[in-house]
């Protein structure tokens, strides 16, 4: 692995620890094994580097999101028992990323004065939202893009604030098998 490589992982690493806002150059060059000179000459400002492994982070969480809908026993399951299953296989994935869950919502605070981590985060919502619908409903956004941003953005919706809740209180977040009946209730209200 060059240089490159191991101030990403090191970025990773300090995000886990630290978070994003409190994370200096220094840190990823004492997580990363290497100096100074070489996030500038990989990755142009500590900023950059910090943005790129935030990104890192976050789409190997998704990843991990995706595989657990598909990869669960959940993945046989239809309907609302699907829903829970996935619902609760997310709030697990939650406690081992919580770092990168408070790193996010700091990014999101920094955004305003960042154009660049602005764009990125932008960017991540949209292809979430593709995921979300692709996963949950095989809804491929570049056949049926208006379906797919519709439930694409009630699943970033539902899981944005079942991390807020989570993060904030996690004792007192629902659960899956709360989201499920509390989408059970809404459905037989609407209906």
């Amino acid at each position: 692995m060059g240089h490159r490589e191991d101030l990403l992982d090191g970025a990773v690493r300090c995000l886990y620890e630290k978070g994003y806002a409190r994370t200096t150059a220094r840190d990823i060059v004492a997580a990363s094994g290497t100096n100074l000179g070489s996030i500038g000459y990989h990755y142009g400002s500590t900023q950059a580097l910090l943005n790129a492994a935030l990104g890192k982070a976050i789409d190997d969480w998704g990843g991990q999101l995706a595989q657990a809908l598909t990869a669960s026993p959940g993945a046989q399951l239809t309907g609302l028992a699907r829903f829970e299953a996935y619902w609760t296989n997310v709030l697990d994935t939650m406690a081992a990323h919580r770092p990168v869950l408070m790193a996010s919502f700091d990014a999101v605070l920094q955004m305003d004065h960042a154009p660049e981590l602005h764009r990125m985060l932008a960017e991540g919502m949209q292809d979430a939202r593709k995921l979300w619908a692709q996963v949950f409903h095989q809804i491929d956004a570049a056949v049926e893009r208006e379906k797919a941003h519709q439930l694409g953005s009630f699943y970033q919706a539902l899981l944005s604030g079942l991390i807020a809740q989570w993060l904030i209180d996690p004792e007192h977040a629902p659960s899956g098998r709360d989201l499920a009946e509390a989408l059970r209730m809404i459905a037989a209200d609407l209906s």
